[in-house]
């Protein structure tokens, strides 16, 4: 049965006893645990979310000692997935790893990548429409050498997670930047306590023909679910770290854009709790379900929970939902004054998105309606959300602001696997205090 929840809980945060609500809104087995020998080793407790169902979760949990890793540079990190293959693995990071890096682990820099003689310079002069045109792709020398740079690039930055993996952050600084961590066509995942910076693409593709004005496209997500089933993504944090997305130059009148999305589930992935972390200061930030044209793969999958995660500046799916059965619930939306935003909830083709007891904080003047977007004919369930502490009907405002496209109420099931729900009043605090990397592991 679904979890319960209490409003005696809310009133108490209401009037002020912040510290004895949280002690009774956190349940048992989610408890904060001290850090330390054997946190490597949690699994994900019974009925946490989709990724609990059809047996466990549990990562590299029983990993024999000579399959324990501590790894500070990307040569060992890969060393350390390639060594134990398959077998329960625990792989620890310390301090900073680096995407792209030489051989000893010194971050480097673009211009190392550079096949065929290309500069962002000369591609600009090549493909600027009055030159090029607006109908038709780059194609020529210029743009194979793009390519032939971009493909030396993702040799370094794509990095694949086993099966039966525990991928835990040392301490409260591990940080991974540059890099993508592509957990694909395998299962029994877990990633907790990492903070994962600015995938960058050295290469985007200027593409005219994108859109009414064209696009820059680029490559790579701080983390890839892609065919995996059986993954748990808890505690960490996940951002554009010194090259956020609004501070990228223009050209050609569109942002040059450098990241992609920052944790996307794709590709028949199934059987997803994605629980306690932070995604922050981007554009494009998770997709469920990556095309219209996938059902024959997608139907069936991407089952994915979603809870007490703070998405903040977030400027767009948060999450995009295609095919799936999503249930978010408890998580935190943040709009400041000035950020760029779209929209949160994209609602996508055959999605089955429970939306309930979420908070979102945004600033005087915000449309609400805007908090769901239409993109194709599916219902949603969205239920006690608040929006700045008053306790919004997401759908009928939605319906009332954007009567061009209007969303039907009706998810079609009713979530069960969940631990216990708090009242959304509470929810900016509990995330607040406890989500992202370096905060206390909840389990």
């Amino acid at each position: 049965m679904p979890a319960r929840m209490s409003h005696v809980r809310a009133i108490a945060v209401v009037a002020g006893c912040a510290s004895l609500a949280l002690a009774v809104t956190v349940p048992a087995q989610a408890a904060p645990h001290h850090r330390g020998k054997g946190i490597e080793r949690a699994v994900l407790p019974s009925g946490d979310g989709w990724a609990a169902a059809d047996g466990s979760t549990t990562g590299g949990s029983q990993a024999t000692p000579d399959h324990v890793y501590t790894v500070t540079n990307r040569a060992e990190l890969i060393a350390a997935f390639k060594d134990a293959g398959d077998a329960p693995k625990i792989v620890r990071i310390a301090g900073t790893v680096h995407g792209n890096a030489d051989v000893d682990g010194t971050p480097i820099g673009c211009e190392e990548y550079q096949q065929g003689g290309y500069t962002l310079e000369k591609y600009l002069a090549a493909y600027d429409p009055a030159v090029w045109g607006t109908d038709a792709v780059p194609s020529g020398p210029l743009e194979d050498a793009r390519a032939a740079s971009a493909k030396l690039q993702a040799a370094a930055v794509n990095v694949n997670v086993p099966s039966n993996t525990t991928l835990v952050g040392v301490g409260k600084d591990a940080t991974v930047i540059g890099a993508s961590l592509q957990v694909k066509n395998v299962s029994n995942v877990i990633v907790r306590n990492i903070t994962f910076e600015d995938t960058y693409d050295c290469f985007p593709q200027w593409d005219p023909t994108d859109g009414d004005h064209g696009a820059w496209n680029s490559e790579y997500d701080n983390l890839v679910v892609h065919g995996s089933s059986h993954v748990w993504v808890d505690h960490n944090t996940f951002g554009d770290g010194d090259r956020p997305d609004a501070a990228q130059p223009h050209y050609f009148g569109q942002v040059y854009q450098q990241h992609d999305g920052l944790f996307d589930i794709v590709r028949g992935a199934d059987l997803v709790t994605v629980s306690w972390n932070v995604l922050k200061d981007h554009d494009k930030t998770m997709l469920i379900g990556n095309s219209d044209g996938a059902g024959a793969s997608d139907r069936g999958k991407l089952r994915v929970t979603l809870h007490h995660n703070l998405f903040k500046d977030v400027k767009e799916r948060a999450p995009r939902v295609r095919f799936g059965r999503v249930d978010s619930y408890n998580n935190h939306f943040v709009a400041t004054k000035g950020a760029a935003y779209g929209y949160t909830y994209g609602i996508g083709a055959e999605s089955a998105l429970v939306a309930e007891h979420n908070a979102f904080t945004v600033p005087a003047g915000f449309d609400k309606a805007t908090i769901l977007k239409k993109w194709s004919e599916s219902s949603l369930t969205a239920e006690d959300n608040y929006v700045n502490g008053r306790r919004t009907d997401l759908i009928a405002v939605h319906n009332a602001g954007v009567p061009a496209e209007q969303l039907t109420e009706g998810a079609g099931w009713k979530p069960a696997l969940r631990t216990e729900v708090s009242h959304p009043l509470l929810v900016p605090l509990l995330v607040h205090l406890a989500a992202g990397a370096g905060k206390p592991l909840g389990r």
